[in-house]
Order: C-alpha cells, then structure tokens, then sequence
C-alpha cells in the first residue's frame, strides 16, 4: 500500500480542506487503531508519546556537550539555556498550532509547503532528513566507542554495526516497537536525571551525600557569575542550541496515534516544564556543586559531579546513561529521517517509494534509504573523520536553525488560513500572535548573524547555507519542470483529514 502525490496549487497559503472525518479534530476523535489516513500504522499509544515528548529533549549532548557550554560561559551557560529553551518553547507552541490542526508526519516541512510554497517544503524537509541521518552517523559511532572500552575484543565499527541493524530491525518490524525501545530508552534517561537533580540538591543544601553547604560560592567566585563577560552568554547558545533538536519529533510521531490532536496538546504544554528541569535543573546543580573552570567539568559534567560527592561506579553509571541516550537518539533518529522521507515521497517531492508501506504499516523504503545514508556516513567516519564526515556535520550543522524559522513563517500564514477555514481546530493557540513570532524570528536571526560573525560559528553556518542553497535550488528547478494544476489539496498526501 502506498500513498500518491496529488496535485499542487500554484500559491502559497492555499486551503487546508480535505475530504471530512467526523470529529477528528475532537479529543476523542481521529483514527483509533489499526491505519492512520496516511497509510502508516496507528500503533504509538499514549505512554509512548508521553515519554518520547519528554526524552526528546534530552539528547547525549546534554551529558557531554554542556562541559564545552560551561567552560565557555562559565556560570552564566544557565541564560544561555534559559534563552535557548525560551526559543524552543515559542518555536513549540507554534509547531503545536499547526500540528494540532493537521496533524501530519511530514509537520513542518508539510506545513512549509502549504503556507509559503512547495520549495520551501522540499527545502526544510530535505536539509532535516540530511540532518537525521549524519546523526545516525553520529550517534552509532558514540554508541560503539563506549561499547567497545566495555568489551575491546570487538572492532569499534563492528559494534557501529550492530547497533545500527539492530535499530534498523526495530523501526521495520512496527511503529509499536520503535514506540516500545524509545519508551524504555527516554525513561531511562528521565529517571537519570531526576535522580542526578534530587542527588545534587541534597548536596547543595549540606544534606547527604554532601559534606557541607556550598550556597552560591561556586556561582559567584572564580570570576563572578559571567567570568568571560555578558557576550559569553551568545557564545554559550551557539554551543547548546542544537542540542535542542528532537523537541520537534513528538509531531511527527503524534500522527501515527490513536488521539493526534491530544497528543500533540500534551506534548506542546508541557515543553515548558521538561526544558526547565532536565536542562536548566540538571546545569544548575553542576554549576553549583563544582567551580565552572574545574577541568573535570569540561571533561564530563555529570560524572565531576557524581565523583565529587563520592557515588560509587559513577564514571560506570554515566557510561551507561549516555549509551542509552545514545540509542534513544539514534532510534528516534532513525525514525524521524524515515517518516520526513515518506512525507516528501507522498507530496511528489521523492520517489515515490519512499511514500509505500509494508505489512506492517511502516515505510520501509525510507527507512532503508534513511539508514543507508547513515551507513555510508558512519563509513566515513571511520576512513575520513577530518575530511568527509567534518564536511557532513559542518554543512548539517545550522540545520536546527532553518527549521525553527521555517516554522516561524509557516505559523504566520498558516494561522490565518486555519481561522478562516477550521477555526474549531485552533486548539493550540499561540501566545500574542503575531506579535510574539515576530520576536522569535527576530531572536532565531541574531543567532544566525552571530553565527556569522562567531569564529567558532562562522564556518559551520556557512556550509549549512551552501547546503541549505543546493537544496533549494534542486526544489525550484523541480518545481518549474512539474505541470500545474488548478485542482489542488495542499493539505499534502499524508496529512490527517480536518472537518470542514
């Protein structure tokens, strides 16, 4: 069974009628079993989604990659955070508003085709499904350097294998299975967190397994609380801003639910709170229980800390926190570039096999052309990690930016069109419209011009520019080749029905 492109209107911001389904756009309503509208198999229940929503904003970099945060912005990394996660949330609620809507496994880019025209659909969904896949690449490699320090007699790219075929098979048996690692991986992860935040408000406050009381001394000694100066704060969000990617996946998935709509209104209220404990909770007891320039911290954050307060097997217990991350990430990685590549197989904008399903009501095509991408970069990796591989995270690397301004602008157009057509679909509302999505798009390119301008920046977003005009240059010249036709359904192959 495969889904078909239909026709495209010319203009953007066009209707997103589609043929009626009694109230799928109640709570209650929409698909309950078996096939959602677009083909894929509606077999992600509720506490799938609730935990992928929560565990997608936690990603291996938060374990890793804040130390480089930390030592760049000192204590002051915690606005970084707190401004970043404030972009998130704007950026969500916005998303939320669309997708609550029309849900749609190609969101965004689904959403960007409809209200700004069909390159910019073809361009964002492309540039995220690149993205998606050099995390692959990523994330396997990361997986297999820390499965090998376990057992060493195994080759590391045989362990970047295994893992990679073993998250393959998961995601083609069923969505249920994909939804059922993703649950016990992103639970691992929340639990390892809470755990880490309650552990280490303890100590702050003298109590067990702490000494003594440590206040705000680590806060505001060893240079005060911004020791590199208040533009250390930008250069503290171009480190952590791209470990906010994922937060988004909750709207892909949310299509192949039972309840679409509910599950994307859950997961867009409760951005708030997630960002606010697991980053800035979890940062702020680091910052706190260690001075920020101790080298341990740059090294390893959450392992400093543990080992400062003498927590037996920490560099073990962190070593099995970050694997799971890692295949958390992986797995949902892996997903994610799988249904972008059937959305833009269902909308014309790929081959059209990327837009089939199995038995199992998953897109295997896109997902063997998503991991094939991805095995060919963990290759790369390997034999051309300087080269090659830079070259793919480089050029990847602003990608998270592009589709938080895409979004932006899709959500200007798209709210105007869903007043006037579905306004009993407008459950998610964004906050001061428009108003506010004028700031975030204001705030999204100060970041990219100061990435520009950053040395440590610059490099990175010009070759995601360069990548980001390649694609959109193919899209344009593939547009200008396709016939046009009056008749259109811009709502897209894959969307769910709204009422009329």
């Amino acid at each position: 069974m495969g889904a078909h492109p239909p026709p495209r209107s010319e203009g953007a911001g066009g209707s997103l009628t589609t043929p009626a389904v009694p109230n799928a756009g109640e709570p209650g309503g929409g698909p309950t079993g078996g096939q959602s509208q677009n083909g894929l198999q509606a077999g992600l229940k509720n506490r799938h989604l609730s935990m992928i929503a929560i565990g997608g904003v936690i990603g291996a970099g938060l374990f890793v990659g804040s130390g480089a945060g930390i030592a760049a912005a000192g204590p002051g990394i915690l606005i970084s955070y707190a401004l970043t996660g404030l972009l998130v949330v704007l950026v969500m609620r916005m998303l939320g508003e669309m997708a609550a809507a029309s849900p749609t496994s190609g969101s965004f880019s689904a959403y960007a085709d409809r209200a700004l025209g069909r390159w910019a659909g073809f361009t964002i969904g492309w540039l995220y499904w690149f993205f998606w896949s050099v995390v692959l690449a990523v994330e396997a490699t990361a997986a297999a350097a820390i499965l090998t320090g376990w057992v060493p007699a195994v080759p590391q790219w045989a362990w970047a294998l295994l893992v990679m075929i073993v998250l393959t098979g998961t995601n083609l048996i069923s969505v249920g299975s994909f939804g059922e690692f993703e649950f016990w991986f992103a639970g691992i992860k929340v639990v390892a967190i809470v755990v880490f935040i309650v552990v280490g408000a303890l100590a702050i406050c003298g109590l067990p397994p702490g000494d003594h009381a440590v206040g705000a001394a680590n806060l505001t000694g060893h240079g005060g609380f911004l020791p590199h100066g208040p533009g250390a704060i930008l250069s503290g969000m171009l480190l952590v801003v791209f470990s906010f990617m994922g937060s988004e996946i909750v709207t892909l998935a949310a299509s192949e639910s039972p309840n679409p709509v509910l599950a994307v209104r859950k997961a867009v209220n409760s951005v708030i709170w997630r960002i606010a404990i697991f980053y800035i909770g979890s940062i702020a007891v680091i910052v706190t229980l260690l001075p920020w320039n101790d080298p341990a911290v740059d090294k390893s954050p959450y392992v400093a800390v543990l080992k400062s307060l003498d927590i037996p097997y920490a560099g073990t217990v962190m070593d099995v926190v970050v694997l799971t991350a890692v295949l958390s990430c992986l797995n949902s990685g892996l997903y994610t570039a799988s249904r972008m590549a059937f959305s833009l197989g269902a909308r014309g904008d790929a081959p059209k096999s990327f837009a089939t399903v199995n038995k199992g009501g998953v897109p295997a095509v896109a997902i063997w052309a998503s991991v094939a991408f991805g095995f060919i970069a963990t290759i790369f990796s390997y034999t051309s990690k300087d080269t090659v591989f830079q070259f793919l995270l480089n050029s990847s690397g602003a990608v998270a930016l592009f589709v938080w301004l895409v979004i932006c602008f899709s959500q200007l157009r798209m709210r105007r069109v869903i007043e006037r057509e579905m306004p009993e679909r407008l459950t998610v509302r964004m906050w001061l419209y428009p108003w506010l999505t004028y700031a975030t798009i204001a705030l999204i390119v100060f970041v990219i011009g100061y990435m520009f301008y950053a040395p440590d920046g610059r490099k990175q977003m010009v070759l995601s520019v360069v990548a980001a005009v390649v694609v959109l240059v193919i899209g344009l010249e593939l547009d200008r080749r396709r016939p046009r036709t009056a008749a259109a359904d811009p709502a897209g192959a894959d969307a769910q029905p709204a009422p009329r």
